[in-house]
């Protein structure tokens, strides 16, 4: 097939139907004999290390070392391999119940990133048996885990202070969506929130399916990260659980956001969101000039 493109000129295309060779083989290039074996062994490694992962996100992480080698491939060595998540408990959907609420989550959606922050807390123990909450922040557009804090007790004024942290870091959302736990719906965070412009919106109670973007970060932290930890006091807990946000944040893909991380995802979102602002501004003064 080289002789015949180099001697007389022609395309691949036409030297492979004039001597009957389809185009796919003639570009054939063997794998070595041993990259399967390395291949498999890479895989192995990574389900042990992200043991609730499944073959989809360690097909990303492949991809993302290096690895030329598709989905359906890791999906079969996955399978050969005898690995497998266990499935999820099956629930309602959540729009029989209260779905007519306006505060749900598909009645007031995330239309750009930090439109809709959502929070709740998670509950929790170390070694000793004393308890621990979490505080848990998700941008409802991007998924991203805004922030995750960590202590003994966590009332309505600890509340309103981590808020404020991720106020200056982060900017301000338009809303915050939460259940009606007592931190929440306390007045002196109330009035806070109004005085930053900041909205409120509460699910119905005992709708967490209302919350569900919430939820669903709390359950693959339980997953993840609390159900493989032994924490031994407030310090390790804060470690392991900022280690869990920076790989869920910078490294486990979603499919929700079309196989990308949160922090990609919200990198990309706000390059759009601004040049469609540049975009409007542009046209305004080009109208204006006419």
């Amino acid at each position: 097939m080289g002789f015949l493109c180099r001697r007389y000129k022609v395309s691949e295309r036409r030297a492979c139907r004039l001597v009957g060779q389809h185009r796919s083989t003639n570009r054939y290039v063997a794998m070595p004999d041993d990259f399967e074996a390395r291949l498999v062994k890479e895989m192995n490694r990574l389900a042990e290390l992200h043991p609730r992962w499944g073959y989809r996100q360690i097909h990303g992480l492949l991809v993302d070392a290096g690895w030329a080698v598709n989905r359906k491939r890791i999906e079969r060595l996955w399978r050969l391999e005898g690995h497998r998540v266990p499935p999820s408990k099956s629930k309602s959907s959540g729009k029989k119940a209260g779905g007519g609420a306006e505060n749900s989550i598909w009645n007031l959606p995330a239309l750009y990133p930090d439109h809709i922050w959502t929070f709740d807390f998670m509950g929790d123990h170390t070694v000793d048996g004393v308890a621990i909450r979490i505080l848990n922040i998700v941008d409802e557009y991007t998924r991203r885990c805004i922030e995750s804090y960590v202590a003994r007790n966590i009332g309505a004024r600890r509340v309103q202070h981590v808020l404020e942290q991720a106020f200056a870091r982060h900017g301000k959302p338009k809303i915050i969506r939460s259940d009606n736990g007592r931190e929440f719906i306390a007045d002196t965070l109330a009035q806070w929130l109004a005085e930053q412009g900041v909205t409120s919106a509460f699910v119905e109670k005992g709708s967490p399916q209302q919350n569900a973007f919430i939820e669903r970060f709390n359950g693959t932290m339980r997953r993840e990260c609390l159900n493989c930890e032994e924490l031994h006091d407030v310090l390790e807990a804060r470690v392991v659980i900022a280690a869990f946000v920076e790989e869920y944040n910078t490294v486990r893909r979603h499919r929700g956001l079309g196989g990308k991380t949160p922090a990609a995802f919200t990198t990309e979102a706000k390059k759009l969101a601004a040049a469609e602002r540049k975009r409007q501004t542009d046209s305004g003064r080009k109208e204006r000039g006419q």
